[in-house]
């Protein structure tokens, strides 16, 4: 049996709200009793695929007659990543990073919650993640046609702005200071899992109760699955982080949950026959270096599984899998994959999660994680 390609109805390969967990709200988001009523959910969906930040993101409604609120949850995304984006005229993260060291910097309503819950997973991470791990990024650049392996000066130097203790935020004012000049924000790791949210909420302001979201590998599957199955349950895909988006090593049932893969193979820079991945350790101010391919992680809200599936490879195997079963009572779960082609799962997702078994692909021993 060939891997399986995941590409229709509650199917779909891989790889919410605003942050709770540190209190950030979005001022935006209707009480649930005031949304309007959902219209008819259709089979066929209203769907649109663009470009942007960098990837492919597709939106697909099985509401009826909800072409207008696609392209809103479009232009939604575009605002939201006009701002992030680094290197980009009138980028608030652009203007806070020119400032480091100068002076602080106010930002918009709808980017402060993302660069706080940046500053909260750098914070309950045990520094797995760092939003302030942009010297090193921008350093190697992987991903971009200067691409580069830096000297050991270069990274011992830049290392040393990577702090986000350094990074002071009011809350009052809305403003983000870093205190070195030179440091850098870098939201690359939280971006695409905080706008996930922020769509997933304005669909269900503007009426859509059924909807996949799907920005270049972060899905989340929004209420029952349009197929009428008895459970409500989209069956999706985790994705081969070896192969082409799409293509996938098993599957589960999902309802109103995020999947979010990242893998060594997604983005990489080969030079003199050794592959280096984009995912930095914020500590080494290189590539993780563990015999982890890919993680997925389950969860409620994408932005804890953008984090996290980022954080994880810092800990590796065992570590990591520790820190992941430790969340269950958040709802959160992983499959991780390793280098020698193992799958190793989460103890909320083993009664729920199917290995195809092809391509090689094998649950690991149990003793491996010990």
């Amino acid at each position: 049996m060939k891997l399986k390609k995941w590409i229709q109805i509650g199917l779909i390969a891989v790889l919410i709200l605003p942050l709770s967990a540190c209190g950030i709200t979005s001022s935006k988001q209707k009480n649930a009793s005031s949304r309007p009523k959902p219209t008819k959910v259709i089979k066929t969906p209203i769907e649109d695929t663009q470009f942007m930040m960098g990837t492919v993101v597709t939106l697909r409604i099985y509401n009826k007659g909800k072409d207008k609120v696609l392209d809103g949850a479009f232009k939604l995304l575009k605002s939201e990543a006009k701002k992030i984006t680094v290197n980009q005229k009138g980028s608030e993260i652009d203007k806070i990073n020119a400032a480091a060291g100068k002076h602080p910097v106010t930002v918009s309503k709808d980017i402060y919650p993302m660069i706080k819950a940046a500053y909260y997973y750098s914070e309950n991470s045990d520094e797995s993640f760092d939003l302030a791990i942009g010297p090193i990024t921008s350093l190697w650049h992987i991903g971009f046609s200067d691409a580069k392996v830096p000297t050991k000066q270069e990274i011992a130097t830049n290392v040393k702005l990577v702090d986000y203790r350094q990074v002071k935020l009011n809350d009052k004012k809305r403003t983000v200071y870093l205190k070195k000049k030179g440091m850098q924000l870098d939201l690359g790791g939280i971006a695409k899992g905080y706008m996930t949210d922020q769509v997933k909420t304005y669909l269900l302001d503007h009426g859509v109760s059924t909807a996949i979201i799907d920005l270049g590998g972060n899905i989340y599957v929004l209420g029952d699955s349009p197929k009428g199955t008895k459970s409500g349950n989209w069956t999706v895909g985790i994705q081969d982080p070896k192969a082409s988006r799409g293509t996938a090593i098993g599957s589960l049932p999902a309802k109103n949950m995020s999947i979010v893969t990242s893998g060594i193979y997604e983005r990489y820079l080969k030079k003199n026959g050794k592959v280096y991945s984009h995912l930095m350790d914020p500590q080494t101010g290189a590539p993780y270096q563990n015999n982890l391919m890919g993680v997925s992680i389950i969860s409620k809200k994408s932005v804890d599984g953008d984090v996290l599936s980022t954080a994880t490879f810092d800990k590796g195997l065992r570590s990591g899998m520790k820190y992941i079963n430790s969340k269950a009572d958040q709802g959160i779960g992983a499959i991780f994959i390793t280098k020698d082609k193992k799958v190793y799962v989460s103890d909320n997702l083993k009664k729920k999660f199917t290995l195809f078994g092809d391509d090689g692909y094998k649950f690991g021993p149990t003793s491996d994680l010990k």
